[in-house]
C-alpha cells in the first residue's frame, strides 16, 4: 500500500465516524510534512449547519494547528471529491494537492463536474490526484444510501399496514 493510499484509510476511517452517528459518511485529512494536522467528518446534520463538510472541517483544524490560514505545503485527503465550496476554501487555504476517493457526479468540482481547483482564473491552483481508493470510497456511501432507502421503503410499509388496520381491512 502507498503513502497515498494509507492516508485515505485514514480519511475512510473519518468517514466511518460520520456514518456511525448517522451522517453522510464523508472523511478527510491533511497532511503537512508527513504529519496528519487536520481531520474531519460531515457534521451538517448534527451541527445544522450547512458549511459543516469534512473538508471545511480538516482545514479549520489544520489552520488551528499550523496557525495559519495558509496551507500551501499541505494536501488534503477526502473520500468524495469536493463540492464548489469546498473547492473554494481549498484555493483560498493555498492547499498544495488534493487527493479524492470517489467522483461526485452531482456536485464534483474537482474535475467531474467542472475543476474549479485548477483553474487559471483563480489567485491559486492545487494539483489534484482522483480515484485514490475510489471502490472503497464510493462503497461507502453507496452502502449508507441504500440503507437509508431500504429503512425509507420499510417505513412506508409499515405506514400502509397501520392505514389498513386503523381502516378494518386487517385484523
Amino acid at each position: 500500500m502507498t503513502k497515498i493510499e494509507e492516508y485515505m484509510k485514514v480519511a475512510l476511517a473519518e468517514a466511518e465516524k460520520a456514518k456511525a452517528i448517522g451522517e453522510v459518511p464523508i472523511g478527510a485529512i491533511v497532511v503537512h510534512n508527513d504529519r496528519i494536522v487536520g481531520r474531519g467528518h460531515n457534521l451538517r446534520e448534527t451541527s445544522q449547519d450547512a458549511t459543516s463538510h469534512a473538508e471545511v472541517l480538516a482545514i479549520q483544524a489544520a489552520c488551528r494547528a499550523i496557525g495559519s490560514w495558509r496551507l500551501e505545503e499541505c494536501d488534503i485527503y477526502v473520500t468524495l471529491e469536493p463540492c464548489p465550496m469546498c473547492s473554494g476554501a481549498l484555493i483560498l487555504a493555498r492547499m498544495r494537492t488534493v487527493y479524492y476517493g470517489a467522483a461526485d457526479v452531482k456536485a464534483g468540482t474537482a474535475g467531474t463536474l467542472m475543476n474549479l481547483l485548477t483553474d487559471e482564473r483563480f489567485n491559486h491552483q492545487c494539483e489534484v490526484h482522483a480515484g485514490v481508493l475510489e471502490e472503497e470510497c464510493g462503497q461507502i456511501l453507496t452502502d449508507f444510501f441504500r440503507a437509508i432507502r431500504l429503512r425509507q421503503k420499510e417505513a412506508k410499509r409499515i405506514r400502509r399496514l397501520s392505514e389498513q388496520i386503523e381502516k378494518g381491512a386487517i385484523e
